[in-house]
């Protein structure tokens, strides 16, 4: 029985230095990441600013965002809306390249939560939701 009680005062112990470490990080973050096409800016532009399809070809995005500016076919800003532990722009920005195009995301991000923060910084990095979408895409343009 003892053993048992060590694992649940163990498991809060981790949590409680994960807290602390989430409230010592800056709520803000900013990082940027880029993936070049074999298509056009207006192919690639028209792709990532029709929002009701991106659960057609990038399932993982489950977040509900509004468009703050859209300038065809080189840039387009989304911000997530709603209640969430996450919250920020995304600046998409097309620039033409001699093969097609390169896009860039760069995101303004705040993560609310604490043990999110700690998460985001030491375990999945600020980058890999982006890396995920610029995959996604460029498999769909393929």
């Amino acid at each position: 029985m003892k053993w048992i009680l060590w694992i649940v005062l163990s498991l809060v112990a981790v949590i409680g230095v994960i807290a602390i470490v989430g409230y010592l990080l800056p709520v803000n973050h900013a990082a940027s990441r880029s993936a070049d096409f074999n298509k056009p800016p207006e192919a690639v532009y028209a792709l990532i600013s029709d929002l009701k399809s991106y659960s057609t070809w990038w399932p993982e995005n489950q977040t509900n965002v509004e468009v703050v500016e859209a300038v065809a076919p080189s840039k387009f800003v989304t911000r997530i809306v709603g209640e969430t532990d996450f919250g920020g722009t995304w600046t998409m920005e097309i620039v033409p390249t001699p093969g097609g195009s390169r896009l860039t995301i760069t995101e303004r991000g705040e993560i609310y939560n604490p043990i999110f923060r700690t998460l985001a910084k030491f375990v999945f990095g600020y980058t890999s939701t982006m890396e995920s979408c610029l995959a996604a895409a460029q498999k769909k343009l393929a």
